[in-house]
């Protein structure tokens, strides 16, 4: 029996894939303002990339409080709902499939998202890091993240059911499920880590505690949308942001363990990206494979060879693309086929118009001299 490929069909949920080329979640800070709405604009970014397996949205955010970027699209008002209609009816009509990722950044964020109010966080510890946010003149800088402050009991219940209010707005947009963003140290990741979470409370302390909000969320939205049609999103060995936690690893093994007596479709992990960036050790992949029994889905700057090695290892089933997708919307045709990729101009990634955006094209045959 051969191995499988990037091009062999794979079932997630009720889905049928036709290939392992995923599309991985990526801000483009495109949406129309005010409201954070989706447009005609994504519709037709995201529709030139239905060939994808499956398309992982950009993540969008569940709740006003959710928000940590200028531009980016929510998933909580109607006039949201209604514009990633029109996304995913133009995925649809070209064949493609597409999940929405479901984000709450927590303390990755900036109070003039908030009405100048710090943004809230499991404790009040400062993240360390930036957002990009949007001035009155339009243009994007990256900005310092305030210290947030803490949430009560209270609170984090109520953020549970935007989450799940979050992921049936997104059935009622169209999308064939949802991902919940667990990971890059926004909201769920920081309470799964020790260096972010100081509570002494039900939401903190042990793995049991910091994996509670993780486990309330995902059973709230498998509740809403069924377990076959959510996935979540981790990143265990991903550190910046001022998340290195010493007991991370199995504190994910644990949680995915618990994910998967949920019936969720997938996990999906989020690897690190850059130059000697740490390697995923094998045993790791072992063991998560052995504590999930729905599929693995990785991404992290992947190479069509590494992926194709990846895939016909076992150890995962899909490998999730990013950065490639940008100026290659033929992605999986373009590997299939072997051909040269196009390269993207990173000073286009936020904000602005079709331009780095929606003009890049597909793979055209070269004009003989």
């Amino acid at each position: 029996m051969s191995s499988p490929s990037l091009f062999s069909p794979l079932s997630l949920g009720p889905l049928s894939l036709p290939n392992r080329v995923l599309m991985a979640p990526m801000t483009r800070a495109r949406s129309s303002q005010p409201g954070n709405v989706p447009n005609a604009l994504m519709a037709e970014y995201y529709a030139q990339r239905a060939g994808a397996g499956l398309i992982i949205s950009e993540a969008s955010q569940i709740s006003p409080q959710g928000q940590g970027y200028s531009f980016t699209p929510g998933i909580h008002s109607e006039a949201q709902v209604q514009g990633w209609r029109g996304v995913t009816e133009a995925v649809h009509a070209r064949g493609g499939r597409m999940f929405l990722q479901l984000w709450h950044v927590g303390r990755m964020s900036h109070e003039s998202f908030h009405g100048g109010q710090a943004p809230v966080a499991p404790s009040a510890l400062a993240s360390e890091a930036q957002v990009w946010v949007a001035g009155e003149d339009g243009v994007g800088r990256m900005v310092d993240c305030p210290v947030p402050r803490a949430l009560s009991p209270q609170e984090i219940g109520a953020i549970v059911q935007d989450f799940r209010r979050a992921a049936a707005n997104a059935l009622r947009a169209g999308f064939d499920g949802v991902e919940i963003h667990g990971a890059n140290g926004y909201l769920i990741d920081q309470f799964l880590r020790t260096t972010s979470n100081h509570r002494d409370d039900a939401y903190g302390g042990s793995r049991d505690r910091r994996l509670r909000f993780l486990l309330e969320v995902a059973q709230a939205v498998a509740e809403e949308v069924g377990p076959e049609r959510v996935g979540v999103r981790l990143a265990p060995f991903i550190t910046a942001r001022n998340m290195a936690c010493p007991d991370i690893i199995p504190t994910i093994l644990q949680g995915a363990k618990a994910l998967s007596a949920l019936g969720l479709a997938y996990l999906h992990l989020a690897e690190a990206d850059w130059s000697n960036a740490p390697q995923v050790p094998e045993r790791f992949r072992r063991e998560l494979r052995t504590a999930f029994a729905g599929r693995i889905i990785v991404a992290g700057g992947y190479t069509r060879e590494r992926a194709q090695a990846l895939i016909a290892s076992g150890l995962v089933d899909a490998i999730a693309f990013g950065r490639p997708f940008i100026a290659n919307p033929d992605l999986p045709e373009r590997y299939r086929q072997q051909r040269s990729l196009a390269s993207f101009d990173a000073q286009l990634l936020f904000g602005g118009s079709h331009v780095g955006y929606s003009d890049y094209l597909a793979w055209q045959e070269p004009v003989p001299a």
